[in-house]
Protein backbone atom coordinates (compact mmCIF):
# COMPACT_ATOMS: atom_id res chain seq x y z
CA UNK A 1 0.00 0.00 0.00
CA UNK A 2 2.89 2.47 1.00
CA UNK A 3 3.99 2.25 -3.16
CA UNK A 4 0.70 3.49 -4.53
CA UNK A 5 1.24 6.67 -1.39
CA UNK A 6 4.31 7.23 -3.38
CA UNK A 7 3.30 6.96 -6.82
CA UNK A 8 0.30 9.18 -5.88
CA UNK A 9 2.45 12.28 -4.15
CA UNK A 10 5.19 11.63 -7.06
CA UNK A 11 2.46 12.34 -9.58
CA UNK A 12 1.11 15.48 -7.01
CA UNK A 13 4.53 16.87 -7.09
CA UNK A 14 4.90 16.74 -11.22
CA UNK A 15 1.75 18.22 -11.32
CA UNK A 16 2.78 21.03 -8.83
CA UNK A 17 6.10 21.81 -10.56
CA UNK A 18 4.62 21.73 -13.91
CA UNK A 19 2.27 24.52 -12.93
CA UNK A 20 4.78 26.68 -10.92
CA UNK A 21 6.85 26.02 -13.81
CA UNK A 22 3.75 26.98 -16.56
CA UNK A 23 2.87 30.60 -14.06
CA UNK A 24 6.66 31.66 -14.10
CA UNK A 25 6.96 31.08 -17.87
CA UNK A 26 4.07 32.89 -18.34
CA UNK A 27 4.52 35.70 -16.13
CA UNK A 28 7.87 36.25 -17.83
CA UNK A 29 6.43 36.60 -21.29
CA UNK A 30 3.44 38.56 -19.82
CA UNK A 31 6.10 41.00 -18.67
CA UNK A 32 8.04 41.07 -21.08
CA UNK A 33 10.64 40.24 -19.85
CA UNK A 34 12.73 37.63 -22.80
CA UNK A 35 14.19 40.75 -25.16
CA UNK A 36 13.04 39.72 -28.94
CA UNK A 37 11.09 41.72 -31.09
CA UNK A 38 8.57 38.56 -31.86
CA UNK A 39 7.68 37.81 -28.65
CA UNK A 40 7.19 41.16 -27.85
CA UNK A 41 4.58 41.43 -30.71
CA UNK A 42 2.63 38.04 -29.65
CA UNK A 43 0.75 37.10 -26.64
CA UNK A 44 1.44 33.67 -26.21
CA UNK A 45 -0.62 31.33 -23.69
CA UNK A 46 1.57 29.28 -22.14
CA UNK A 47 -1.27 26.28 -21.65
CA UNK A 48 0.51 23.36 -19.87
CA UNK A 49 3.64 22.32 -18.64
CA UNK A 50 4.88 18.56 -18.24
CA UNK A 51 7.59 17.22 -16.37
CA UNK A 52 9.26 14.64 -16.68
CA UNK A 53 9.24 12.06 -13.47
CA UNK A 54 12.61 13.16 -12.55
CA UNK A 55 12.02 16.70 -13.36
CA UNK A 56 14.73 17.45 -15.13
CA UNK A 57 12.57 17.79 -18.59
CA UNK A 58 9.52 19.95 -19.19
CA UNK A 59 7.52 19.65 -22.16
CA UNK A 60 6.00 23.40 -22.46
CA UNK A 61 2.36 23.46 -24.23
CA UNK A 62 1.92 27.24 -25.81
CA UNK A 63 -0.71 29.03 -28.13
CA UNK A 64 0.11 32.15 -29.62
CA UNK A 65 -3.77 34.17 -29.34
CA UNK A 66 -5.50 33.64 -32.27
CA UNK A 67 -3.29 31.17 -32.89
CA UNK A 68 -1.25 33.60 -34.99
CA UNK A 69 2.00 32.58 -37.15
CA UNK A 70 2.29 29.76 -34.03
CA UNK A 71 5.76 28.75 -35.70
CA UNK A 72 7.79 31.83 -35.63
CA UNK A 73 6.30 32.31 -31.84
CA UNK A 74 8.22 28.73 -31.66
CA UNK A 75 10.97 29.84 -33.36
CA UNK A 76 11.45 32.47 -31.51
CA UNK A 77 10.52 30.56 -27.70
CA UNK A 78 13.12 27.91 -29.13
CA UNK A 79 16.01 30.49 -29.65
CA UNK A 80 15.55 31.60 -26.19
CA UNK A 81 15.31 28.42 -24.17
CA UNK A 82 18.63 28.82 -22.56
CA UNK A 83 17.12 32.43 -21.15
CA UNK A 84 14.00 30.77 -20.33
CA UNK A 85 15.30 27.76 -18.52
CA UNK A 86 18.03 30.35 -16.28
CA UNK A 87 14.74 32.37 -15.64
CA UNK A 88 12.76 28.81 -14.42
CA UNK A 89 15.73 27.31 -12.30
CA UNK A 90 16.16 30.83 -10.68
CA UNK A 91 12.24 31.01 -9.66
CA UNK A 92 11.41 27.67 -9.25
CA UNK A 93 13.39 25.71 -6.51
CA UNK A 94 14.28 22.46 -7.67
CA UNK A 95 17.33 20.33 -7.60
CA UNK A 96 18.16 20.25 -11.33
CA UNK A 97 17.30 22.88 -13.82
CA UNK A 98 14.50 21.68 -16.12
CA UNK A 99 15.08 21.51 -19.97
CA UNK A 100 12.38 23.28 -21.58
CA UNK A 101 10.57 21.73 -25.03
CA UNK A 102 8.64 24.33 -26.52
CA UNK A 103 5.39 22.65 -28.41
CA UNK A 104 2.63 24.00 -30.20
CA UNK A 105 -0.67 23.27 -28.10
CA UNK A 106 -3.05 21.74 -30.45
CA UNK A 107 -5.47 20.61 -28.14
CA UNK A 108 -7.63 23.71 -29.40
CA UNK A 109 -7.76 22.76 -33.06
CA UNK A 110 -8.88 19.53 -32.03
CA UNK A 111 -11.53 21.14 -29.64
CA UNK A 112 -12.51 23.09 -32.89
CA UNK A 113 -12.49 20.32 -35.43
CA UNK A 114 -14.94 18.22 -33.36
CA UNK A 115 -17.04 20.75 -32.86
CA UNK A 116 -17.36 21.30 -36.37
CA UNK A 117 -18.11 17.95 -37.08
CA UNK A 118 -20.47 17.84 -34.60
CA UNK A 119 -22.45 20.58 -35.90
CA UNK A 120 -22.15 18.90 -39.31
CA UNK A 121 -25.95 18.35 -40.88
CA UNK A 122 -25.41 14.28 -41.39
CA UNK A 123 -24.05 14.09 -38.12
CA UNK A 124 -26.87 16.04 -36.25
CA UNK A 125 -29.04 13.62 -38.09
CA UNK A 126 -27.48 10.69 -36.77
CA UNK A 127 -27.64 12.08 -33.48
CA UNK A 128 -31.31 12.95 -33.42
CA UNK A 129 -31.61 9.44 -34.99
CA UNK A 130 -29.94 7.90 -32.24
CA UNK A 131 -31.69 9.81 -29.25
CA UNK A 132 -34.92 8.57 -30.54
CA UNK A 133 -33.87 4.89 -30.20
Amino acid sequence: MKNATNTEDRSVRLLRVGEQVRHVLSEILQRGEVHDETLARHLVSVTEVRMSPDLRHATVFVKPLLGKEEEVVLKALRTNTAYLQREVAARVQTKYAAKLKFLADESFDEGTHIDKLLRDPKVAQDLKTDAQD
